[in-house]
């Protein structure tokens, strides 16, 4: 029985693996697409920063102290304000992006200025976001150099600025974006070819035959999900390996839990792509219908700007959103070393994702059948 239900899922994966290949317009898709985009959007893709979350490390607690931070507090460029009383606290809010920003007061600060013989202020950004890091980091300066002008009369003495950036030190704006396009082009590539995989089979005639032979619609959908899913790992790979071999990005976490972050991820993913094909007809209705999907997904990722920055109801419905999480994993992963319990922080949205799109896809292709 098992033998049976697995020589007719692998025949189907084979055929899938033949018509993917065989068509011109999915080998453009597969191959030329994502290394052209990856290619082109590295040196392309700009962002914008508009508000910047902060969090504060006041060990000074001073008249001084409470000056200077009320510089950014009336600031029109930093919005929200987290104050922490420990180290731990200050790594972590920056750790898990809840903070662009962090401003660390020593215990000498105001010390320092009544003895006139400075203080030291540091800028802690998170280099994830290199945009967002060096124009906020840039801010900060900027904020902290007026007050030391208002105290000093802008005398070369007095406060002391050190930026410091976690994750990516030079700021190198390619670390960043590369990172994203991996993971929005794997996506991609998962979605197109699912979501033609159906269509494609009533377009060219064949899906009648499709329904009247041995297999049933779960081994049907099962043959239409693996050669995707096993596509897209494979392009991942190998766009990760462009990355590290040729823009010299360093991945400094776990192989392993990168690759589950992927499958996981492209779960989530093939649920919808059968959805659409299920309900289309030609492979011109699919393109249409990721396209409208993929343009909301991606602007409620997080890719354009910030989920906190988002109005409360989009930033409630980005927990619907795949996209968003398998970027979160990529960067955190890669760059930054993401440890197990975030990871799985993370993995856990997209399994019920994946549960949701993948049942609803079945359920509208048994529908479809009937």
């Amino acid at each position: 029985m098992i033998r049976d239900f697995l020589r007719r899922v692998a025949a189907l994966i084979k055929k899938e693996f033949i018509t993917i290949w065989n068509d011109p317009k999915s080998r453009a898709i597969i191959v030329m697409m994502p290394l052209m985009q990856l290619f082109v959007f590295s040196n392309a893709v700009t962002m914008e920063v508009k508000n910047i979350d902060t969090v504060v490390l006041d060990r000074s607690q001073s008249v001084e102290s409470r000056e200077l931070l009320s510089r950014f507090e009336n600031s029109s460029r930093f919005r929200k304000f987290y104050y922490v009383d420990n180290e731990k606290e200050f790594q972590e809010k920056l750790d898990t992006q809840k903070s662009q920003i962090g401003i660390n007061i020593p215990n000498d600060f105001a010390r320092g200025i009544k003895s006139k013989r400075g203080a030291n202020v540091q800028i802690v950004s998170d280099g994830r976001q290199t945009n967002s890091a060096a124009i906020g980091s840039g801010y900060a300066s900027q904020i902290i150099n007026l007050y030391n002008a208002e105290l000093t009369g802008n005398k070369s003495s007095g406060l002391d600025i050190t930026v410091r950036n976690w994750f990516n030190p030079n700021l190198e704006y390619k670390w960043y974006i590369l990172t994203i396009i991996v993971a929005m082009l794997s996506l991609v590539t998962t979605l197109i070819l699912t979501s033609l995989s159906i269509a494609r089979e009533r377009e060219l005639g064949t899906f009648d035959q499709l329904i009247v032979s041995p297999l049933s619609s779960f081994e049907i959908l099962l043959g239409k999900s693996i050669p995707p899913l096993v596509i897209a790992m494979t392009l991942t790979m190998v766009m990760i390996g462009i990355v590290i071999t040729f823009f010299h990005v360093p991945f400094v976490g776990s192989i392993v839990l990168f690759f589950i972050s992927i499958l996981i991820s492209l779960l989530a993913i093939v649920g919808v792509g059968l959805y659409i094909s299920s309900i289309c007809n030609t492979q011109q209705q699919a393109i249409l219908s990721v396209m409208t999907f993929m343009i909301p997904a991606v602007l409620l990722s997080g890719f354009i700007s910030p989920v906190e920055d988002m109005p409360l109801c989009f930033q409630y419905l980005t927990y619907l959103d795949p996209v968003r999480f398998f970027m979160v994993l990529s960067r955190g992963i890669i760059l930054k070393g993401m440890g197990i319990e975030d990871v799985i922080a993370n993995i856990i949205p997209l399994l019920i994702i994946a549960l949701i799109t993948l049942t609803l896809a079945s359920r509208t292709f048994k529908r479809k059948l009937g």
